[in-house]
Order: structure tokens, then C-alpha cells, then sequence
């Protein structure tokens, strides 16, 4: 929830003084997450009343990819001061909705701006934090030993096949070219793992046995139909399926590389404003939330060199 308090008079903004001195405060309740367009402009906006906090950044020069670089701790901090000219960020209350006002060069004709509050002052921190997952169903704390005790995957990282991508990470935990996913872990939040796939019995979950079906040969290395790093295509027998999850097949085609890893980058950018003047406004701090952007979902990809 994000809030506005503002003085009123007689449910008006108070652009002035009141004669009869009275203080109304006024509650605005605004998402969490905001937008972004152009060069470069953030904004939130809401409904019923129509309203929205906007912040335009032009010093230092910032663009939304410029964002997502960030340094060696996965984070970025940049610092703006609010002077009402090339930074600026303002209040502002609408006729209808002002859904198409800030992404558009020719605003809606139907849309007009009823109140504009302009900050003349504060500090903007926007902070971007870049968090990586293998997307595999399983929480990275949960991939993770934590023979370090620091509850940090990151750090003394679990390397189950030892392909130098921490199981966290790794689409492919085992290194068998079947990633893990396919692989039934069938992990449960709040639960945990319920009912993990071990085609052999051997008490190691396929997700993390090298050899599923227990034959004597890698999974990786069960590509007698087709060497394209997918054992999952390679079927001798249709009534048996996959010729590694069947120990009555043991072919042994050996591979010669692993498959390209994907990582999933999401990046979480935060707006901070501090020290805010706006006219007749006791508030000067505010939150904008998260950005709500497609840009901030990314993918990394990694092919491990094969040993």
C-alpha cells in the first residue's frame, strides 16, 4: 500500500492557505508495483479517484537497460536530485482514467489534468537487485546443503554433478542432459519433496541420479537413437519407452557435451523518494513499489564444459 497525506480544505487540495485552519488529511492508496515508458519516466497509477505519482529522471541520463547492469553483489544504486526541471516528480489527479497519459507523445484529448502537485526538491534511489534461479520447481535454499551454515546458496554452493554451476542455478542438477525438471522432483512449498521420481529404487531421486534406471550405464550416455544430448528421444522399444529410464536397454552411446543451461534473471528495481516537497503535502517520503515491466525477466544461457 502506498500512501499520500495531504492537507485539505473542505475536501479540496489546499494550493493555499485555509482561512479557517482546518487539517484534513486525505488517505491515496496506490499499488505496489509501477510502470515505466519513454526516457525515462516511472509512474503509478490508480482509480476511483483517478490519481498517479510520477517521477521523470533525465540527470543522470538512465535508460531501463542501463539498469540491469548491475555490479558483482547483483545490485545497482543510483541517486537523483529532484529540482522540478530535469528531475522531476509530481502528484496529479485526472478527469478519467490517465491509463494511456505517460506513454503516448499526443496524451489523450479525453484525459485532463485536474491537480498538479510538482516536487521542488528530494532525492530519487532507484536500486535494481538481480536474483537468479534454474526455474526447476525447487527453491534454491532447498538446493543447497548449507554446509557453510549461512543459509546463503550462493556461498560454499552445492555442485551435485560438479559442472561448476551450483545446483541452485543448474536446469540440469545431475548431469545427465535430462534437466530436472522433467525429472518428477515434485517438490511441494510448505510440503517438500513428495513422492520424487526413482525409476531404479536406489533412494537417490532421478533429479539427482546419473543413472536412472540403474543399468550401469549414464543416463547421458543412452543415446542410441539420435547423439543430440536428449535422452529423453531415444527409444528402442515403444512399449518400454525411454531407453534410460528401461535397464533391459543398456546401449551405450556415449555423449560429448552437455546441453545449453538456461538461467532465469529477474530483475527487481525499487523507487525510494526521500525528502519530498510538494505543495501542501506533510508526506515526504514515498515508496513507489517495484517496476512492472517485461523487461525485467531475462534469461542467461551456459553450457558447461564437458569433463
Amino acid at each position: 500500500m502506498r500512501y499520500l497525506s495531504m492537507l485539505a480544505c473542505l475536501g479540496l487540495l489546499i494550493l493555499s492557505s485555509c482561512d479557517d485552519g482546518d487539517i484534513i488529511t486525505v488517505e491515496f492508496d496506490f499499488d505496489d508495483t509501477f510502470e515505466a515508458c519513454g526516457d525515462l519516466v516511472f509512474f503509478n497509477i490508480k482509480e476511483d479517484p483517478y490519481e498517479s505519482l510520477s517521477l521523470k529522471i533525465t540527470d543522470p541520463v538512465i535508460t531501463l537497460d542501463s539498469l540491469y547492469v548491475v555490479d558483482s553483489t547483483f545490485t545497482k544504486i543510483i541517486t537523483a536530485t529532484i529540482d522540478g526541471t530535469k528531475n522531476t516528480f509530481n502528484y496529479r489527479s485526472y478527469n478519467a482514467n490517465p491509463e494511456n497519459f505517460f506513454c503516448n507523445d499526443v496524451p489523450p484529448s479525453d484525459v485532463t489534468v485536474t491537480n498538479d502537485l510538482a516536487s521542488s526538491g528530494g532525492i530519487a534511489t532507484i536500486t535494481t537487485t538481480l536474483i537468479e534461479d534454474d526455474n526447476d520447481g525447487i527453491p534454491a535454499e532447498v538446493e543447497d546443503k548449507n554446509l557453510d551454515g549461512d543459509n546463503d546458496p550462493s556461498t560454499m554452493p552445492t555442485d551435485t554433478d560438479g559442472d561448476g554451476i551450483p545446483d541452485y542455478l543448474d536446469d540440469d542438477d545431475d548431469g545427465d542432459n535430462v534437466k530436472t525438471a522433467s525429472e518428477s522432483p515434485n517438490y511441494v512449498v510448505g510440503v517438500g519433496f513428495v513422492d520424487s521420481l526413482d525409476t531404479d529404487g536406489d533412494g537417490i531421486p532421478d533429479y539427482l541420479d546419473p543413472d536412472d534406471d540403474g543399468d550401469g550405464i549414464l543416463t547421458r550416455d543412452e543415446e542410441s537413437k539420435s547423439q543430440d544430448q536428449n535422452p529423453t528421444n531415444d527409444i528402442t522399444f515403444s512399449t518400454l519407452g525411454a531407453d534410460y529410464l528401461t535397464a533391459e536397454v543398456d546401449s551405450l552411446v556415449q555423449a560429448t557435451k552437455y546441453r545449453e543451461h538456461t538461467i532465469k534473471q529477474t530483475y527487481e528495481v525499487k523507487i525510494e523518494l526521500t525528502n519530498i516537497q510538494l505543495p501542501g503535502v506533510s508526506q515526504d517520503y514515498f515508496d513507489l513499489g517495484i517496476l512492472d515491466d517485461s523487461s525485467t525477466n531475462k534469461n542467461r544461457y551456459v553450457t558447461p564444459e564437458f569433463p
